[in-house]
């Protein structure tokens, strides 16, 4: 059926058609009457890596296969959704190994994006976790792929994008709790330097990441919040958390019901956000106890939230640096203030060591901003891309939706060696997406 769709960022948007499968036959029928195709899940990717011409759904494709809980390994179709498994393995005290700031992704987008979490640093992302997967590669037969069977496949299939074909079946194995709920620490950082000495001093914990106000200048320059978190134990519940420590209460959710005006977001409204939400947090350190789902996915309680950046869409930006090349982070962050060009959301986490294929991934600190798209964005991304590039960075295939080729094929390493596994599983380009044709992959 022919329809215009667009992934979260709202851009870009093109006219497609997109066919949906709940058997596996259905896809093998799919796909030997088109020339090209990607899977798509549930659109939360924020750039072009899920759309094409033709695109198939995975979303009817989402049933649970096995689930042991008495070792948490958990098995799955590819179009469930990660918050459909947290309704199922929580409950039974088990909780995803690895999540994204999300929850409303499919197990599939999980594989195909390698994604990564607020502990990377400790458990690394999703691929870490997979006991083994089954794809339907470009000549169309099924191959089961682990670490160690077809590992040429496997590794540039997380992370690849849907470029070596149909993720149909996923096992991985999850994380032991006890509770539903969090134990949470807030810790305000006076500048960027003060921040990255506390991401240093609670290293061990198992979750953490920070906002940052991206628009201060002088002494307060990168000031944000740390935010740290470890599941918390019944012993650590108040009395009436005790009472069912793994079941959460019912919350009514927000929504923004239409594409908000453009002016709405400016430099003003930013800072005013900035600055309210640095002051929310009345003393030095904030302890709590909080159910899991603020902590993981505090903007999955306003649907639709992508609305509030215009018609016109917009893109998150978001790199990786070495470790030791901080100073690239804060010639970005000069960049963006002496721009004027603040995001609302933006999120410092650091990255522990992972040897990858084509993951985006390295030991390092990685910062998501949001940008709404107007006239001069993409020019002044472009330069904020020369920056990672010199400092040995790279940008989140998953969140791209305008790098330039030259950017990809210089910034990954392994580069060819994935082009070379994509031919050798997708040599006629039965696979392929705007973005993959952008950066010269399948074009």
């Amino acid at each position: 059926m022919e329809k215009r769709l667009a992934n979260w960022g709202n851009y870009p948007a093109i006219s497609c058609d997109e066919s949906t499968f709940s058997q596996e036959e259905q896809v093998q029928d799919f796909i030997s009457t088109h020339s090209s195709v990607i899977a798509r899940g549930n659109g939360r990717c924020y750039g072009d890596a899920s759309l094409a011409q033709h695109s198939v759904s995975t979303l009817k494709y989402d049933k649970v296969l096995a689930f042991d809980t008495t070792k948490g390994i958990f098995e799955c179709q590819s179009g469930i959704t990660l918050d459909q498994i947290l309704d199922i393995i929580v409950p039974q005290g088990w909780f995803l190994p690895v999540t994204p700031g999300t929850k409303f992704i499919t197990v599939g987008g999980a594989v195909a994006s390698d994604v990564h979490g607020k502990n990377h640093h400790v458990d690394g992302s999703f691929s870490g976790h997979i006991i083994d997967m089954d794809i339907i590669t470009g000549n169309k037969e099924t191959i089961t792929c682990s670490a160690n069977n077809h590992s040429d496949l496997f590794w540039a299939t997380c992370g690849g994008m849907g470029l070596t074909g149909i993720i149909t079946r996923v096992k991985f194995g999850l994380k032991k709790i006890s509770t539903a709920y969090i134990r949470q620490k807030q810790i305000k950082a006076r500048n960027l330097e003060d921040l990255i000495r506390l991401f240093e001093e609670y290293k061990d914990y198992t979750y953490s990441m920070a906002w940052i106000d991206c628009l201060k200048k002088g002494d307060a320059f990168g000031r944000g919040i740390l935010i740290v978190g470890e599941h918390a134990t019944p012993e650590e519940l108040n009395e009436q958390q005790r009472k069912a420590p793994l079941q959460l209460a019912p919350k009514r959710k927000l929504s923004v019901p239409f594409n908000l005006p453009s002016f709405v977001l400016n430099t003003l409204t930013v800072k005013a956000f900035n600055w309210l939400y640095y002051l929310k947090n009345t003393k030095r350190e904030i302890n709590g106890v909080i159910p899991y789902e603020p902590f993981f996915y505090p903007l999955d309680a306003i649907l639709h939230w992508n609305r509030g950046y215009g018609k016109a869409g917009f893109v998150q930006y978001q790199f990786v640096l070495p470790l030791e090349k901080k100073e690239g982070l804060v010639a970005i962050l000069q960049k963006i203030s002496d721009a004027g060009l603040g995001s609302f959301l933006a999120v410092l986490k650091v990255f522990g060591k992972q040897d990858s294929l084509i993951s985006f991934p390295m030991e390092g600190y990685t910062l998501a901003l949001d940008f709404p798209v107007r006239k001069g964005l993409f020019e002044f991304l472009d330069k904020l891309d020369a920056i990672v590039l010199q400092y040995g960075g790279r940008l989140y295939l998953s969140k791209d939706a305008r790098m330039k080729q030259e950017v990809f094929w210089q910034s990954y390493p392994n580069a060819q060696k994935f082009a070379d596994i994509i031919k050798t599983y997708n040599g006629a380009k039965l696979f392929r997406s705007v973005q993959s044709d952008r950066l010269l992959l399948t074009e």
